[in-house]
C-alpha cells in the first residue's frame, strides 16, 4: 500500500470545492473584512451625529427636571441612544447582514423575516446594554478614578449572566430546538458526551436553515443550562457519522475545557485595558468632537465612549481573534484525539469554506480569522491521522 501523504490528502479535500466555489468563498471572505472597517465608520459617523444633535441631553434634562435621578436618567439616555443609533444604522444592516448575505445564498431569510428576528434581537441587546451602562455609570459616580478598574469584573457578571440564560430564554426565541430523535447519530453523541464529560441528557438539533446554510454545531451554556445542539443544515447537507462525531467533537473540547470561562476572563483583562483608555482619551474625544458634554459621568456623552470602545474594538482586532484562534485549535486537536474522526473533521470542515476562505495569507490569517483556515485545520487532521493510524493510513 502506497504511504499516506498528508500534503496530498489535504489538496483533494480542498478540491472537493470547485475551482469557483473557491473564488466565490474568497470574494466573500475578502469583503468582509472591509465590511469590517465600513462598520466602524457607519457606526463612529452615527454616534457623532447624536453627539451633536443634543438630544440626550434633552432627554437626560427631562428625566431629572424635578430632582436628580441618576440610575433612572442613565438608562433612559442610554436606551434613547441604543434606539436613535438601531434606527440610523439600519440601512447599513440591511446591506451588510441581510442583502450581502442574501447575495452570497448565505441567508435563507426573506427581508421581512429577518427585520422581524432584527428587531427582537436589538430589543433584547438594547435592553442589557442599558443594564450594563447604568451600573457602569454607578461605578464611575461612586469611584471616579478607578471605575475602570472596576468595569472588567462588570463586564465578566454580565457575559456570565448571558451565557447561563441564552439556552434557556433567548435562543429559543429564534430557532426551535428539538430533543434529537432515538437512534444512531443520538447515540453516538451521547456516548462522544459520557466519555469526554459533556452533558449527556440535553442533545438537541434546531432549525438553523430557517435563518442561514451555514453549517454548524454547539455547546452552549453553563452548568445544568449545558448543552449540545446541532444544526439541521448538518444533515441537509448529508452529515454522516464521522461528520457529527468530528463537529460535535469540537464543540464539546469547548466545553470540557471551559473555554468560554477562558474568554470571560481575557473579556476581564482587555476591559480593563479598554475602559482606562477611555477614561483618558475621553476629554480629547470630546473636545475633538466640539460635544458640549460636562464630564464622562454625564450619560449624554455615551456617544463619545461608543466611538472610543468601537475604534479600541477594532484596533484590537487580531488580537481578540488570535486569542479566539487558539481556542478553536485546541478544540480541534479535543476533537481528535477523542472523536478519533480526521476525515469526519474534515469533510465537515470542507463544507464551511463557503463563508470562510480556505487559504488566506499568513498576514490576512492573523488579522482578520477567528478561526484557522480550513486548509491548516485540514493538514493538521492528516498529520494526525498519519500519527495514530499509521504511514499506510487509507487515503480520504
Amino acid at each position: 500500500m502506497t504511504a499516506f501523504d498528508p500534503v496530498a490528502a489535504t489538496a483533494t479535500y480542498m478540491a472537493q470545492l470547485s475551482p469557483a466555489g473557491h473564488a466565490k468563498a474568497t470574494a466573500y471572505t475578502q469583503g468582509g473584512h472591509w465590511v469590517l472597517l465600513w462598520a466602524w465608520l457607519v457606526s463612529v459617523v452615527i454616534a457623532a451625529l447624536i453627539l451633536r444633535t443634543g438630544v440626550l441631553a434633552r432627554v437626560g434634562e427631562g428625566v431629572e427636571r424635578k430632582r436628580a435621578r441618576p440610575l433612572l436618567t442613565s438608562f433612559v439616555v442610554v436606551l434613547v441612544f441604543q434606539v436613535i443609533d438601531i434606527l440610523l444604522s439600519l440601512p447599513w444592516s440591511i446591506y451588510a447582514d441581510w442583502w450581502r448575505e442574501k447575495s452570497y445564498g448565505l441567508n435563507n431569510q426573506t427581508l421581512s423575516a429577518w427585520l422581524g428576528e432584527t428587531a427582537m434581537a436589538a430589543s433584547i441587546s438594547a435592553i442589557m446594554f442599558s443594564l450594563f451602562l447604568v451600573a457602569l455609570y454607578a461605578l464611575i459616580r461612586r469611584a471616579p478614578r478607578t471605575w475602570w478598574a472596576w468595569a472588567g469584573g462588570l463586564a465578566v457578571v454580565f457575559v456570565v449572566f448571558g451565557l447561563l440564560i441564552a439556552p434557556i430564554f433567548i435562543e429559543p426565541l429564534f430557532n426551535k430546538y428539538t430533543p434529537a430523535p432515538p437512534g444512531e447519530v443520538r447515540d453516538q453523541v451521547v456516548a462522544l458526551a459520557k466519555a469526554t464529560g459533556t452533558p449527556s441528557d440535553k442533545i438537541y438539533i434546531f432549525n438553523g436553515s430557517k435563518q442561514s446554510n451555514r453549517y454548524t454545531a454547539n455547546v452552549s451554556g453553563l452548568g445544568s443550562s449545558a448543552r449540545v445542539a446541532m444544526s439541521d443544515v448538518m444533515f441537509k447537507k448529508g452529515a454522516d457519522l464521522a461528520e457529527v462525531r468530528g463537529v460535535v467533537g469540537h464543540e464539546m473540547g469547548h466545553y470540557v475545557h471551559k473555554h468560554v470561562l477562558w474568554g470571560a476572563a481575557a473579556i476581564s483583562v482587555l476591559a480593563v485595558l479598554a475602559f482606562w483608555l477611555t477614561s483618558v482619551l475621553f476629554a480629547p474625544v470630546a473636545m475633538l468632537l466640539r460635544a458640549d458634554v460636562r464630564a464622562i459621568s454625564d450619560p449624554a456623552g455615551i456617544p463619545i465612549i461608543m466611538i472610543i470602545l468601537a475604534t479600541l474594538g477594532l484596533l484590537a482586532t487580531p488580537l481578540t481573534n488570535t486569542l479566539t484562534r487558539l481556542q478553536e485549535a485546541d478544540a480541534d486537536s479535543f476533537s481528535l484525539e477523542h472523536a478519533h474522526e480526521p476525515d469526519g473533521l474534515s469533510k465537515a470542515l470542507v463544507k464551511t469554506i463557503e463563508y470562510r476562505a480556505s487559504s488566506p495569507s499568513a498576514v490576512e490569517e492573523f488579522i482578520f480569522y477567528d478561526h484557522p483556515s480550513v486548509e491548516h485545520r485540514v493538514r493538521k487532521a492528516m498529520d494526525w491521522k498519519v500519527a495514530h493510524e499509521g504511514k499506510e493510513a487509507s487515503p480520504p
